[in-house]
């Protein structure tokens, strides 16, 4: 989006591939449980999705941490839950436990779910382009406004387990039993989610980003043929991208390929298309930036846990991630999203750091 005179967004100098010292940085869930404005708010707006679709509700809690901190960037608040929800899944969020989901568990239900071109899904995402909307204008004009969205195969596997599990078994054994039925789940993801993402582009976001938050369930590969990362993951983002850009030229966009290792990660920018990659705590960042071009832009990676532990680990820590990207183009972030527990003074003293 154009910015405003006199101004200039650091992170989106970095997207476009500018190394700056110190780096822009914002947080993962950095509107989230562990900001005492956020609770209050979380409290006042009653259910996790009655906040999601509220834009009143929804802006006031992704300026939160712009006031508080004052980052580079300003994240959209919403879930990635809320796509399948307006494909016609029922989506609730039970506290104490997250999301659960009716499980997509074959034909019959898949049936039941809205096409890519009913109006009605978008009528249901309504609240969050007047969101986006509404943050492009109080916004501060140097700080970036990103959207997002959930990857095809991250929100299917929501779709089928009805829940987060750790190894993703329900979407593993769907995908080898019915593949052709996984397939269509992932062509209607990706045409809604393009669509998404062009229209949150269109009411003022500046960039994106993509989180395959369970790349890490996909095998690695053994060959071309049995390369699950790219035919699950990596080849319906690169759709995803392709069909953005042929709609908003010049779209930039960050694809986070949680739990992929250091092998996906170098895989993510010439397989997706995307402008950055973002890099999860586990993986070792200056190895990484050594087997990328230097023009590669990365994002990440400090280890979510550091940050409560504070003092001199979480300090050596945000040294590390300096000194691995000097001179290169680099968004400092978390490896993951910031936890509740986290002390408001610890990220005050990471931010100090960063930008000592």
């Amino acid at each position: 989006m154009v910015q405003g005179q006199g101004t200039e967004r650091r992170l989106m100098r970095v997207l476009a591939g500018e190394p700056l010292s110190p780096p822009p940085a914002w947080m993962m869930r950095q509107a989230g449980r562990y900001l005492p404005e956020y609770r209050a708010t979380r409290a006042e707006a009653g259910s996790f999705l009655d906040l999601c679709y509220s834009p009143d509700f929804a802006v006031e809690v992704t300026l939160q941490p712009i006031r508080r901190f004052g980052f580079d960037a300003a994240i959209l608040f919403s879930d990635i839950l809320v796509v399948p929800h307006a494909l016609g899944q029922d989506v609730r969020f039970v506290e104490g436990e997250g999301p659960r989901l009716d499980p997509l568990a074959g034909r019959p239900e898949f049936e039941r779910l809205r096409h890519a071109d009913d109006p009605a899904v978008f009528t249901h995402l309504a609240p969050v382009f007047e969101t986006v909307r509404r943050l492009r204008a109080e916004l501060p004009p140097e700080t970036t406004l990103l959207g997002f969205c959930g990857a095809p195969w991250t929100v299917a596997s929501y779709m089928i387990g009805g829940r987060g599990t750790p190894d993703l078994a329900p979407a593993r054994a769907l995908a080898a039993s019915d593949t052709a039925l996984v397939d269509e789940l992932i062509d209607r993801l990706v045409a809604v989610q393009t669509e998404y993402l062009v229209r949150q582009f269109q009411a003022g976001a500046d960039a994106v980003q993509i989180f395959e938050s369970h790349a890490g369930s996909l095998p690695e590969a053994t060959g071309p043929e049995a390369d699950a990362l790219a035919r699950w993951s990596f080849r319906p983002i690169a759709r995803m991208i392709e069909g953005i850009r042929a709609r908003v030229p010049g779209a930039r966009i960050i694809v986070f390929a949680r739990g992929s290792g250091l092998e996906g990660h170098a895989r993510v920018v010439p397989e997706t298309g995307a402008d950055a990659v973002g890099v999860d705590w586990a993986v070792d960042l200056a190895a990484l930036r050594a087997r990328l071009p230097a023009s590669t832009v990365t994002q990440g990676n400090l280890d979510p846990e550091l940050l409560i532990t504070g003092g001199p680990a979480l300090d050596a820590a945000v040294d590390a991630v300096k000194a691995a990207t000097r001179g290169l183009p680099h968004i400092f972030n978390l490896g993951h999203g910031i936890t509740p527990p986290t002390p408001v003074a610890h990220v005050e003293r990471m931010l100090a750091r960063l930008r000592a």
